[in-house]
């Protein structure tokens, strides 16, 4: 009996604490995944980050993305390069302490705004290529240019 009364407690606070059956069920459907932890910070583009250390190691940090970042819905589209550098350390177990109680110093070479994710789009990056080709296409003639 004690353990039903276990699960219905654990149900009823992974209910709670992702916002009610809408944000349970948005919660679900996003990230297949509806833990529930301690609030440990939120970043600058406003995801926020997961603690709880009854889950192994690995699993016991998280994140859930924002709905909405520069300007563009997430809400279906997240990606992993969403998760700033500093956080970045944190979720992946490299330190155990999070950025907001030790902000890491402040680096020259990353973005100030975040810049989405473009491959396998039509905007993703392509090198161009100075060398001559070795094999060229084979041009039909055109009619009366015999």
């Amino acid at each position: 009996m004690g353990e039903y009364v276990n699960l219905v407690r654990r149900a009823f606070g992974q209910i709670t604490g992702h916002g009610g059956i809408r944000g349970f069920l948005l919660q679900l459907f996003r990230a297949n995944d509806v833990k529930t932890g301690a609030l440990i910070g939120i970043d600058k583009y406003g995801n926020k980050y997961y603690e709880d250390n009854r889950y192994f190691f690995g699993r016991h940090r998280w994140v859930i993305y924002t709905t909405e970042m520069n300007g563009k819905r997430t809400v279906w589209d997240v990606d992993g390069s969403m998760v700033p550098a500093e956080w970045h350390r944190w979720l992946h177990c490299m330190t155990d302490d999070p950025p907001t109680t030790h902000p890491p110093e402040p680096k020259k070479f990353l973005a100030k705004v975040h810049q989405f994710n473009m491959s396998g789009t039509s905007g993703c990056y392509v090198p161009y290529s100075t060398t001559a080709k070795k094999i060229h296409e084979w041009v039909p003639p055109k009619v009366g240019q015999q």
